[in-house]
Formats: structure tokens, C-alpha cells, sequence
């Protein structure tokens, strides 16, 4: 019973404003901490050319990532690689679950969802640690675009 206790008190420390309406469950403060460690490669640029977060071109913009087909960004097959496309296509629409599970391993995440032993990210780091990937997805949505509650 302690541990229960000890675990719900966890979890809604954990839990952001933006939990209430299903989109994340992190730390987006905390996020945004850990977003340094992707900035090597990743930038956050609204449509407008606002930048939020300074960072590398060699991966995707991260502006708007919540419900968007993964590898559909403009120009993105070529430079990002055909497997993270075949996903998208097949239905990878990036939400926190499968975020988590990306950043954690991304050529085992797309090996699994394609359904295909040879399948390759081009994105080499892993965060595998599912806090800090739920607290960065919390800092991706908060920063991005408004969007509409999940419909139950």
C-alpha cells in the first residue's frame, strides 16, 4: 500500500498542466532542461520563423511534432532516411507513447513498427531514460502550436 501511495505522489509531481487535457504526462520545465542534449541536432522554429529553441539542422525542426506523421516534414526523406518515411506512411502518427519509445532506441523502435529486421534510423543518440523522454515530449508540446483535447 505504501508503495502505491509513494507512486501517485510521484506521478503528480510529475504531471504537468498539460496532462489534464492527455497530450503529455512530463515535466516541461524539466524538458526543457533536457532538450539541451538534442540540441546538437534539433531546433525548434515556429511557422512564423521565431525561434524557440536554438539548435542543429541535421535533424527535423521539432516545432508541432504532437500528431504529426513521423517523417512528413518537407524535404525530410532525403536527408533523414527512408525508414522514419515507411513509418509515417504506415500510420506513425508521433505522439508521447511512441516518442518515448523512439528516442529510447531509434532503429529497434522502427525495426519493431515496420515490422522489419533491417530497418535504420539515421538518428544515432538514445535517450533512454522514459522521465526524461516524457519531460522533453512535455517541453515539445508546450512550446508548439495549441492544440485541441483528445476526444475520449
Amino acid at each position: 500500500m505504501k508503495i502505491l501511495k509513494v507512486a501517485a505522489v510521484m506521478f503528480g509531481s510529475m504531471a504537468s498542466p498539460l496532462m489534464a487535457d492527455g497530450h503529455a504526462t512530463g515535466d516541461a520545465e524539466a524538458g526543457e532542461k533536457v532538450f539541451k542534449k538534442c540540441k546538437s541536432c534539433h531546433m525548434i522554429q515556429n511557422a512564423e520563423g521565431e525561434v524557440i529553441a536554438k539548435g542543429g539542422k541535421s535533424g527535423p525542426n521539432l516545432y508541432g511534432i504532437y500528431g504529426i506523421a513521423a517523417g512528413s516534414k518537407e524535404g525530410f526523406a532525403k536527408k533523414f532516411g527512408k525508414d522514419i518515411v515507411a513509418a509515417g506512411a504506415a500510420g506513425l502518427e508521433w505522439n508521447e507513447a511512441d516518442f518515448i519509445k523512439y528516442v529510447a532506441d531509434p532503429k529497434a523502435f522502427l525495426r519493431e513498427y515496420l515490422d522489419n529486421g533491417k530497418a535504420k534510423s539515421k538518428m544515432s543518440f538514445k535517450l533512454k531514460d522514459a522521465e526524461d523522454a516524457a519531460n522533453v515530449w512535455a517541453y515539445l508540446v508546450s512550446v508548439g502550436p495549441e492544440v485541441a483535447p483528445k476526444s475520449e
